[in-house]
């Protein structure tokens, strides 16, 4: 047997995540490793310490890149918070509200599930009506930016409710981070978690999470040991806590590291606000070409993600053929519907690097010719146009 080294094809990623990597990330997890405990590194955690909490908008001190993905995030939030018997109301719009009360139940708690149909945003009077009947609840779990569906739900508001009775919130912002509006200081928001794979445009493998004062008061006032050696907050923190003596804890994923450290340089430079506005003009653009085409959005304007566009398949379309062409033929990923949206949906990421009009252009043209050959009911011969005069109306 001989293998080879791997290459990998040159692919454009405007699915679901990861998305395209920035080469300045590439080049500085290229940089030479050095070790987890040596002073540079300490440094550089302080650094990216001081990054995050630019691209949280929060002051925590309890602020690091776990060393795992996003699911990790979620599973160090609900391992730190969550005891056996606690009660916690989980908001399910979507695949990863799922996961949210599957965390919960592994901790030994009991969920209150508030249900939305997939593709709507979370329903704030449903959550208020969940903690009126449930005053021993301690705990509102749920997701800003719903990958599975697009939807993007009000975290200021849910945060204040579950505040007025007593909840701590977890809030995950995978999608979100660096993407869509997110104020935790001003929101309130006691822990939330991310990824260093979707607006960020880093590698997959780290996961931001934040958590505030309150919420750390509840770990170190725990009852049970965390069930997760890994993910306790209480060892890791003595890793990731300030100065230079820290104890060690595990190997960091340094190279890793570096990626998400250049990514967050990447963002600062940009300005949050202008990240965020960059991703909703791309999204304006793309949605005036796939319109134009003929495509249906499955979520209300109002609650739409700007990096994450579900849209209806039309009618004549195979969903796997349609994909298939698009990778093989002109490199470009996107994304299938999941769960109950399997097979009646694509999702079209314009995540960090990605968010460009290339690439915008690109997805449209290729979208195109391979749904006119399939004789898929579209319009033709309009998106191109329809892109390109938002793309100029907003100076791209």
């Amino acid at each position: 047997m001989s293998i080879r080294s791997f290459h990998p094809p040159v692919r454009t990623l405007m699915g679901p995540g990861p998305s395209d990597v920035h080469p300045r990330i590439l080049e500085a997890m290229a940089r030479p490793t050095i070790g987890h405990l040596d002073p540079r590194f300490i440094d550089m955690m302080d650094e990216m310490k001081a990054l995050l909490h630019y691209a949280f908008k929060a002051r925590n001190e309890l602020t690091l890149p776990v060393s795992a993905p996003g699911s990790a995030g979620m599973e160090t939030c609900f391992v730190n918070l969550v005891e056996p018997g606690d009660t916690v109301i989980v908001c399910q719009n979507g695949v990863f509200g799922g996961r949210m009360k599957e965390n919960v139940e592994r901790c030994g708690g009991k969920t209150v599930l508030v249900e939305d149909e997939w593709g709507m945003p979370v329903d704030p009077n449903k959550v208020a009506d969940a903690l009126k009947t449930h005053p021993e609840a301690k705990i509102v779990a749920f997701v800003q930016a719903e990958t599975s569906t697009g939807a993007c739900s009000d975290v200021e508001t849910i945060t204040r409710l579950a505040h007025e009775h007593g909840c701590l919130v977890i809030v995950d912002a995978v999608t979100s981070l660096g993407g869509s509006p997110l104020e935790v200081d001003e929101w309130n928001v006691d822990a939330i978690y991310s990824g260093s794979q979707k607006c960020l445009s880093c590698t997959p493998g780290l996961s931001p999470v934040s958590f505030n004062q309150h919420s750390i008061d509840v770990i170190k006032n725990r009852k049970t040991k965390v069930q997760s050696w890994f993910l306790d907050l209480s060892l890791v923190m003595n890793y990731w806590g300030g100065g230079t003596k820290r104890a060690y804890h595990h190997t960091a994923p340094i190279n890793a590291l570096y990626g998400l450290h250049e990514a967050l340089v990447l963002l600062q430079e940009e300005g949050l606000e202008n990240a965020w506005q960059r991703h909703r003009d791309m999204h304006i653009a793309l949605k005036a070409g796939l319109e134009a085409m003929g495509l249906r959005f499955i979520v209300p304007e109002a609650a739409r993600l700007p990096q994450l566009n579900a849209v209806a398949i039309p009618d004549g379309a195979d969903d796997v053929q349609v994909r298939s062409a698009l990778l093989n033929r002109y490199g470009l990923e996107i994304g299938a519907g999941l769960g109950a949206l399997a097979g009646r949906i694509w999702r079209i990421g314009l995540m960090g690097y990605s968010a460009s009009p290339k690439n915008i252009l690109l997805c449209l043209s290729a979208l195109e010719a391979v749904l006119a050959e399939s004789k898929a009911s579209i319009a033709a011969g309009a998106a191109i146009n329809a892109a390109q005069k938002v793309l100029a109306d907003r100076g791209y």
